[in-house]
C-alpha cells in the first residue's frame, strides 16, 4: 500500500516535471497571448511567424491622439528583410514570462530601412496638435526651495492642466515602426515639495546660512555676513541664483570713502596750487555691485573667507576696467600724469613727480561745440602716424594726417601735432583753436608722444 502510494506520488512529480519543461520550451519559443508587435497581434506564435506576419503588412501609417486621427501616410508595404528577423527573437526574449502572461504588451521594432523622414513628419503634426491643444492651458509650477533671510523655505508646487508634449513624442518614438499609433495626452506634472530635486535644493541651500566673508579694499577690511550679501537665492538645475541687492547698500558705502570714478580730484598745478577738478573726466575706479556680488557669493559657495576687492573694480571710456585702484599718492593721480592749463595755454608732462616737458599748446575753440573738456581723462591708446577724421563747423568733413596722436576722450580729443596751424599765439584758442584737441607744435610732438603712455592720467582744468 505505502509502495502503491511512493509510486503515484513519483509518477505526479514526473509529469509534473514533464508539463513545467513543456511550458518552459513554449513560453521560450512562443509570444504570449496578449502580445503585440506595432500594434499587430502575435500572441502564440514564434519569432519567424510574427516576422511573417509583421513583415507581410501593408497599408498607411495612421497617428491618433485620444482616439483622433491626426496624421496618416501613403500607403506602403511594411519594408522589414530578411536582416531584421533577429529583432524578433530579441523581442521574443524581452516579453518572456516562465508562466504563460495575459498581460497586454506593445513591443515596437523598427526595420533596418525604417523612413524617419515620415516619423520626423508626423512628430511635426503631433507637436502642432498638442500645441492647439494646449490653447489656454496653463502649465504647471514646480516646488521650489528658497533662501531668505538665514531660512530655508520651500514654495509649494501649482498644479496646470498643460498637456505634457515630450511625454507624447515618447509615446510616437515609442510606437514606431507601427501602422497604428496611439497617443493617449497626459498633464505635465510639477516637482513636488517633497521630491528629491527640491530637498537637494534644500540642502544646498542651507549650505549658505551663517557665513562671513572679509572684503578687502585698498587695505581696508569689511567684515560681511550671508545676509549682507544674499537677499534671495534658489538652486536649480545644479547651479546657484543670486539676488545681491542687499549687498548694493554696502558697496556704496565703500565706492563712497575709497572709489575715485566721477569724483573731484584734489590736485596741486605745477605753481603749487591746490585746486579741486571737475567730475566730469573718465579716469578713476569704483567697485562694481555686480562683480562684487558674484564674487562674494562664490567665495560663500566654495568656503573662501577673504576676497580682494581689487578685481571687482570698473571704469568707463576706453579702459572699463578701471583704473588707478592701487594708486594712493597725489590723491588717488599718482605722480606720473600731464597737466593741462587751458589758461595758460600750457602742458606739463610729469614722470616719478618730476617733470620732463612743457610747451605751449593750442586747445580746443572757446565756444561750446569745441571746448577741451576739463576733468580727469587718461590716455587711451597711442598711434603713430594717424589721421584724424571728423566734421568742421560748417558741416564739411576732414581728415588730418598727423604723426603722434594721443586720445584721451571718446568725443576725440586728444594730443597731436598739427603741422598746418600758424596761430601759435597764447590767444588763439579763443577764435581759433582746435576741435577740442591739444595742438602742440611738430617740434615737440614727438617728446611728448614718448613722455605720455596708455592709461596716464590727463588733469586738464
Amino acid at each position: 500500500m505505502h509502495s502503491s502510494i511512493k509510486y503515484w506520488i513519483s509518477g505526479i512529480g514526473a509529469l509534473l516535471i514533464i508539463i513545467i519543461a513543456g511550458i518552459t520550451v513554449h513560453q521560450k519559443n512562443h509570444f504570449n497571448r496578449n502580445v503585440t508587435i506595432n500594434n499587430i497581434a502575435v500572441g502564440g506564435l514564434t519569432a519567424k511567424q510574427a516576422f511573417d506576419k509583421v513583415k507581410g503588412t501593408s497599408g498607411a501609417t495612421k497617428v491618433y491622439v485620444d482616439n483622433k486621427l491626426v496624421y496618416q501616410t501613403k500607403p506602403t508595404k511594411s519594408k522589414f528583410s530578411n536582416n531584421d528577423e533577429q529583432k524578433f527573437n530579441q523581442a521574443l526574449k524581452k516579453q518572456f514570462t516562465f508562466f504563460p502572461s495575459h498581460k497586454a504588451i506593445n513591443l515596437s521594432i523598427k526595420p533596418d530601412n525604417f523612413d524617419q523622414d515620415s516619423l520626423n513628419i508626423a512628430k511635426n503634426k503631433l507637436t502642432n496638435k498638442v500645441y492647439q491643444f494646449n490653447t489656454g492651458r496653463k502649465a504647471p509650477v514646480n516646488a521650489y526651495a528658497v533662501y531668505q533671510n538665514e531660512k530655508v523655505t520651500v514654495v509649494p508646487a501649482v498644479k496646470g492642466n498643460k498637456y505634457d508634449l515630450q511625454n507624447a513624442v515618447n509615446q510616437l518614438n515609442n510606437q514606431a515602426g507601427s501602422t497604428k499609433i496611439n497617443i493617449t495626452l497626459h498633464k505635465e506634472q510639477p516637482i513636488t515639495a517633497n521630491s528629491k530635486t527640491v530637498k537637494n535644493e534644500e540642502k544646498q541651500l542651507n549650505k549658505l546660512k551663517g557665513k562671513k566673508v572679509t572684503y578687502l579694499v585698498q587695505n581696508e577690511k569689511y567684515n560681511l555676513t550671508t545676509n549682507q550679501i544674499i537677499t534671495r537665492a534658489t538652486y536649480q538645475n545644479g547651479k546657484y541664483h543670486f539676488d545681491t541687492t542687499a549687498l548694493n547698500k554696502q558697496i556704496k558705502k565703500i565706492n563712497e570713502k575709497h572709489a575715485t570714478l566721477d569724483k573731484p580730484f584734489k590736485f596741486r598745478t605745477h605753481s603749487g596750487a591746490e585746486i579741486t577738478t571737475t567730475a566730469n573726466g573718465s579716469y578713476g575706479w569704483k567697485i562694481s555691485e555686480k562683480k562684487a556680488g558674484n564674487s562674494l557669493t562664490k567665495a560663500i559657495i566654495d568656503g573662501r573667507h577673504e576676497v580682494d576687492g581689487e578685481h571687482d573694480i570698473e571704469g568707463k571710456g576706453y579702459n572699463t576696467a578701471g583704473l588707478g585702484y592701487n594708486v594712493t599718492s597725489n590723491n588717488g593721480i599718482g605722480n606720473t600724469y600731464a597737466e593741462v592749463s587751458l589758461a595758460e595755454q600750457r602742458a606739463y608732462f610729469y614722470k616719478d613727480g618730476k617733470c620732463v616737458l612743457e610747451t605751449d599748446i593750442v586747445s580746443g575753440t572757446n565756444n561750446e561745440g569745441n571746448k577741451t573738456p576739463k576733468g580727469v581723462w587718461y590716455i587711451m591708446y597711442q598711434q603713430s602716424p594717424s589721421v584724424l577724421r571728423g566734421q568742421n563747423d560748417d558741416g564739411s568733413n576732414y581728415a588730418s594726417k598727423v604723426n603722434y596722436w594721443s586720445p584721451f576722450t571718446l568725443t576725440g580729443c586728444g594730443f597731436h601735432d598739427a603741422s598746418w596751424r600758424h596761430n601759435w599765439s597764447k590767444t588763439a584758442y579763443l577764435s581759433d583753436g582746435s576741435h577740442g584737441c591739444i595742438n602742440m607744435q611738430p617740434s615737440v610732438a614727438g617728446q611728448a608722444f614718448h613722455d605720455l603712455k596708455q592709461n596716464e592720467p590727463v588733469i586738464i582744468y
